[in-house]
């Protein structure tokens, strides 16, 4: 190789690498899906829920909003109740959900299923981080609350990252007192979890805050209960 190609190649490779690494977007905005009827749906509650999100913190208009000012590059979702609580959201931005071909079948909470949920979280974690089209903006992630923080997934799957906790590094973030939690409580559906990364080079978000949700009118219904305490639903909800 002459001198002058190889020149061309060592700063095309410096480039590369700088682009890669000033990847991160600047907010990443994590919420769990609605309340479950079943494997394939969700309850009344679980679809009041969504309305809610598209009508109010995550709505384009919105004085509660957390993304009125600073519209979304993407509406992700990962199973089927999520793309089944994302939709009304994608659909108040007028875009396009995001969504792998396993998040339109029902899901099924085994090692098999979760091995498969494993692949599309590492795959989405890579390249928030490393695509440059992310730099600098804001994603909503409506995810399911196993692939989100659980310790007994990343047990059954010791050895390997599988949580947004593990492959975003929330355990590395300074500042959050008692740490970020190592799982998302099963009766939690009205919480948020925001990342914020002040440089796209770092991997490790700078802020992690928690943003409970209460709904204003005609939504305040709906349960907002305190982090692990258990859901008040009414009695003919028909949430599982």
């Amino acid at each position: 190789m002459s001198r002058l190609r190889l020149l061309v190649s060592i700063t095309a490779l410096a480039v590369l690498g700088t682009t890669l690494a000033q990847a991160a977007p600047q907010r990443i905005v994590i919420v769990r899906h609605g309340e479950k009827h079943t494997a394939l749906d969700l309850c009344g509650l679980g679809k009041e829920r969504a309305q809610a999100l598209a009508a109010q913190y995550l709505s384009p208009t919105s004085p509660m909003s957390l993304i009125k000012d600073d519209p979304p590059a993407a509406i992700m979702a990962m199973t089927l109740h999520t793309v089944e609580t994302a939709r009304p959201i994608a659909r108040a931005w007028d875009m396009k959900l995001i969504a792998p071909p396993i998040g339109y079948i029902p899901i099924h909470n085994n090692r098999y299923f979760n091995a498969k949920l494993n692949v599309v979280n590492r795959d989405v974690a890579r390249d928030l981080l490393e695509n440059p089209r992310w730099h600098g903006k804001t994603v909503v992630m409506v995810w399911e609350h196993f692939h989100i923080a659980s310790a007994a997934l990343e047990q059954e799957f010791a050895g390997e990252e599988v949580t947004l906790r593990q492959l975003l590094h929330l355990d590395k973030i300074k500042g959050v007192k008692g740490g970020v939690p190592t799982t998302w409580p099963d009766s939690n559906y009205n919480f948020f979890w925001i990342l914020t990364y002040d440089r796209p080079q770092d991997t490790v978000p700078s802020r992690f805050e928690v943003v409970r949700q209460y709904f204003a009118e005609p939504y305040a219904n709906l349960p907002s209960n305190g982090w692990g305490k258990p859901e008040a639903r009414p009695a003919n909800s028909g949430c599982s």
